[in-house]
């Protein structure tokens, strides 16, 4: 009777141990289903994927859609889709090379189409403040292999973009379920022999949960040897049941303890995949979902006189860091990050809501108290970051918004505080601005200066180039120009540079507006064979892969050498420029394009860092200019002439207004010099017809190129 209450004792125990661990398994795959979608929304919901994904910028799905979804989430594949369905961008990690574009496109098409439709017919069902917006998952093999397919909808996180209901491009995401998934699930949850088959194990010996669709198809099964805590310990009893009661009484205690062990660490796991969900895996701070759940919650809980702030803190300069050095370097640098904002902000509410945007929660806090604690973190951040044995120094914008009272609104709080943060990077960066009720209106101003000079580059109008002749120094005709752009907005008039262009660099148009320019001065020249141009091109353009090939398009459309056009780029620029930047300029130079360092002088470059530079012309920033009639600054622009000469570089000079400023830069032997004594930058026509009157002589037409 002893035995038989062993075995029955021992079957009943391993019965309930096997049932605990399908439970746990169930959870799991649960788990992961849900999960991939919650991770799509992290760069799904944001202004920015809209704007990229309308203008198909490759490298930036590439970055944010693609590889970066698999290196921080372990998504196997990425497709972005367009409105109509057709791929825009597609990603496969080695992991998943056996799958193909048609296979994807099986796997994802029925899903996609189902979401297009209920994004047309304005379905909400899902959405709640942990889930953005709505999806569709399933279950489903693509090609052979059994995965999660997720899709979900590109949207903007700010409500500023204007989207058609059913036309919004759509994200998908993909998660294999077999080779080393169940492994990585085996080791993380000891699970042994776990593994996925696609037909119903046999063996009665091993556990197993069914894979099952939303139509309740069975796509496999995770199959595994289940924990038998009772048939051990009977092992274990019947080598020494004869020892009588006690030796009875011992083991089934080790089992007790066995099963309690047992039964703690499956509580410690399912508690650990709650804390999981709610928390972000690279920082261990609160995620979004988590920190706004947290922050109703507690203004829930606010008193009347209670002072309430949020602060979203930005990081500035991060890109640059993960561009240079890789995602594995920023992943180090946000974790640094984390821990210095913990050692300032021990008690508070911290959360990681995006790549680089953090967020703090602060309760009963004086207005000055708060002000100081961005100041801190300001300062703190700002502090250099020790990676892997180098130094590398970023810094922080911080916005705040603060609050007084009982009902106080979660997103009205949050909104106020990313206003401010706005202001914070439009006052330069590194620094903090908090919110007062003017920020909504100078928000609202710039907003639609955003939409005007959209709506301008994509109606083709407003929008013009006007043009600055530049002179030989010892001749009064004109020998090249510099094409400019310039903004004529409808309602308040001439725009400068100084304000649009900053902005088109902000929002991703600088290059459309460089297109447009570009396009212009090559139409104009080619009338005109004795004569060249330059253009000027921002960081981002110059780093783009498709800038060397626009340009060289443009000049074989117009049948122009391209000797005669001169690029002109930032000192900064030339001096510490991106792998691709310098890849981009050496083509276009070995096409024969020349290139200028524009307003030289003004940045932070020594002359024997120049020397090294690959350009052909230095261009005279015009502050040196100012004063040289009555001698001063000559010393420094003599320098600049001669340094360049010993270099074979040509000279320009910027901002030249006096005739004594001529001759002195004519004795000097600057090579050729610009500005508003000769002419301000002028309209094509008026272009054309100082071309047409001031024809060049033979020599001069000759050097033109060297203008």
């Amino acid at each position: 009777m002893l035995l038989g209450t062993l075995y029955w004792s021992a079957a009943e125990i391993d019965e309930v141990a096997a049932e605990r661990q399908k439970g746990l398994a169930t959870l799991i795959v649960s788990k992961i289903r849900s999960s991939v979608a919650h991770d799509q929304e992290s760069a799904t919901v944001w202004d920015d994927a809209v704007i990229k994904t309308k203008d198909r910028d490759q490298d930036w799905l590439d970055v944010n859609l693609g590889r970066w979804m698999n290196t921080y989430f372990s998504h196997d594949a990425a497709v972005v889709l367009s409105a109509n369905g057709l791929p825009i961008y597609q990603y496969i990690s080695k992991s998943a090379s056996t799958a193909s574009s048609e296979d994807l496109r099986l796997a994802y098409s029925p899903l996609a189409e189902r979401l297009r439709e209920r994004l047309a017919a304005g379905d909400q069902e899902g959405i709640s403040d942990k889930v953005l917006s709505i999806g569709e998952s399933d279950l489903t093999y693509v090609g052979k292999r059994p995965a999660v397919v997720s899709v979900k909808p590109i949207m903007s996180d700010t409500g500023e973009i204007e989207q058609q209901a059913g036309e919004e491009n759509q994200h998908v995401a993909v998660r294999f379920l077999d080779r080393d998934f169940p492994s990585e699930i085996g080791n993380e949850y000891q699970f042994a022999e776990i593994q996925f088959t696609t037909e119903m194990p046999r063996d009665k010996r091993h556990s197993h949960i069914a894979l099952t669709s939303k139509s309740g198809k069975v796509i496999g099964y995770f199959n595994w040897h289940p924990f038998e805590p009772g048939r051990r310990v009977l092992q274990a009893t019947l080598a020494v049941i004869g020892l009588a009661v006690t030796g009875i009484f011992i083991a089934a205690s080790l089992a007790g303890d066995a099963i309690w062990r047992r039964s703690v660490k499956l509580n410690s796991n399912r508690q650990e995949l709650q804390h999981l969900a709610l928390r972000d895996s690279l920082t261990g701070l609160a995620n979004r979902t988590h920190f706004n759940s947290e922050l109703e919650a507690r203004l829930q809980k606010a008193l009347p006189e209670d002072l309430l702030s949020v602060l979203f803190i930005d990081l500035d300069r991060f890109k640059g860091v993960n561009d240079t050095f890789g995602h594995p370097t920023g992943d180090k640098l946000i974790s640094l990050v984390a821990v210095r904002m913990r050692d300032i902000l021990p008690d508070a509410l911290i959360g990681r809501i995006g790549g680089d945007e953090f967020t703090v929660f602060l309760e009963r806090m004086k207005a000055d108290d708060v002000a100081a604690i961005a100041e801190k973190i300001v300062v703190g951040l700002r502090e250099p970051f020790e990676i892997d044995g180098a130094y590398g120094s970023i810094g922080a914008s911080v916005g705040v918004a603060i609050a007084t009272g009982a009902n106080v609104d979660a997103v009205e709080l949050t909104r106020q505080a990313d206003i401010a943060l706005y202001h914070a990077k439009a006052a330069g960066r590194n620094t903090y601005a908090v919110f007062g009720a003017h920020m909504d209106e100078l928000l609202r101003t710039r907003r639609k200066l955003e939409h005007d000079l959209r709506e301008a580059l994509a109606t083709g109008t407003q929008i013009e180039v006007v043009y600055q002749p530049v002179y030989f120094a010892d001749s009064a005709g004109p020998c090249s120009l510099e094409a400019l752009a310039r903004w004529k907005h409808p309602e308040l008039g001439p725009i400068g540079p100084d304000v649009f262009i900053p902005l088109a660099e902000e929002i991703g148009l600088v290059n459309k507006i460089g297109a447009h320019v570009l396009e212009d001065a090559c139409s104009l020249i080619a009338v005109f064979p004795s004569i060249s141009v330059a253009v000027n091109a921002s960081t981002s353009e110059l780093a783009s892969a498709g800038y060397p090939l626009r340009v060289l398009s443009s000049l074989a459309k117009w049948g122009i050498e391209p000797a005669r056009l001169e690029i002109e780029i930032t000192e900064s620029l030339a001096i510490n420029s991106e792998e691709d930047t310098e890849r981009n300029i050496a083509m276009l130079r070995g096409a024969g394009v020349r290139f200028a360092i524009d307003d030289f002088g003004t940045g932070y470059s020594s002359f024997s860092r120049v020397q090294n530079v690959t350009v052909d012309r230095l261009k005279i920033d015009k502050s040196f200019i100012a004063g040289m009639g009555e001698g001063r600054n000559s010393a420094i622009v003599e320098a600049i002439i001669k340094m360049a000469r010993a270099n074979g570089l040509q000279t320009t000079a910027e901002g030249v207004e006096t005739n004594q400023q001529r001759d002195a830069l004519k004795s000097l032997g600057c090579d050729n010099i610009q500005g508003f004594l000769m002419s301000r930058p002028i309209a094509r026509s008026e272009v054309t017809a100082l071309l047409q009157m001031a024809a060049l002589t033979p020599s001069r037409a000759a050097s033109s190129a060297a203008c």
